[in-house]
This record gives C-alpha cells, structure tokens and sequence, in this order.
C-alpha cells in the first residue's frame, strides 16, 4: 500500500497537462477551505472551483471498482468510508460557494479538461457580468 501515491498520481499529471495546455492556470494540493482538512488535487481560487481526481479503486468507481477478495469486510468498509468523506467533502464546499469537479481516474484528460475550462469560461464570464473572452 505504501507504493500508492496520494498526490502527483498518472491521471492528475495528465489532466494538469491538458488543463495547462488550454492556457489555465491553477494551484495543485490545496485546501480550498482551509479549516476543513481536505485536500483538492487542483484548484482555481480565484474561480473557487476545487477539482479532485477520485482513483477507481479508492473511491469506487461504478464502473471499475472490484472489490478485493482478501479482508473484503475491512475494504468494503474503507471504499465505503471514502466515499463518504467525498459526499461529504463536496456539500461542505458547495454550502462555501465553491464549485466541485470530480473526475475518474479512468477519464479522458482532453475530455475532463474540456469539462473543466467551460465551466471556469462560465464562472468568469458570469462574474464579468455576461462579457465573453476572446
């Protein structure tokens, strides 16, 4: 278990590479709301959008998840536990006016990203009261 990595994992490279690529900058390991221990992969704060990559077997992804045979009961309960905490997580920063994005670790990049930038271009455009970027 040690070998897995909670921070700099495969899929969130690649989505700041997309994200990064489509000129959107953005701070990584950050706790949007700084009393509440938890931690947001990558976060536009200026945007207060927090964006999470939830891998498949950590969080139980419907699609990819598969329960582990060897101590079932203990890994039942900790997936359940994490998902959860994510619930959790997520109304927490809502009720703080923060847009959450959660993203597989299965998720095409380029597709997350595309995801992620439309609504960041809505937030700002709805702040700068309708005017749209070019």
């Amino acid at each position: 278990m040690r070998a897995n990595r909670g921070k700099d994992t495969g899929p969130e490279l690649a989505l700041r590479r997309a994200l990064y690529a489509r000129g959107l900058r953005y701070r990584v390991t950050v706790r949007p709301l700084p009393q509440l221990r938890r931690t947001a992969d990558i976060v536009f704060t200026t945007d207060r959008v927090a964006i999470f990559v939830d891998g498949c077997f950590w969080h139980g992804c419907p699609e990819h998840h598969r329960p582990a045979i060897r101590n079932s009961g203990f890994w039942l309960q900790k997936i359940a536990a994490n998902q959860d905490r994510d619930r959790d997580t997520s109304m927490r920063l809502r009720e703080a006016g923060w847009t959450v994005i959660r993203v597989w670790e299965h998720e095409d990049p380029a597709v997350a990203a595309e995801r992620i930038e439309n609504t960041i271009r809505h937030l700002r455009d709805a702040r700068a009261g309708g005017r749209t970027h070019g």
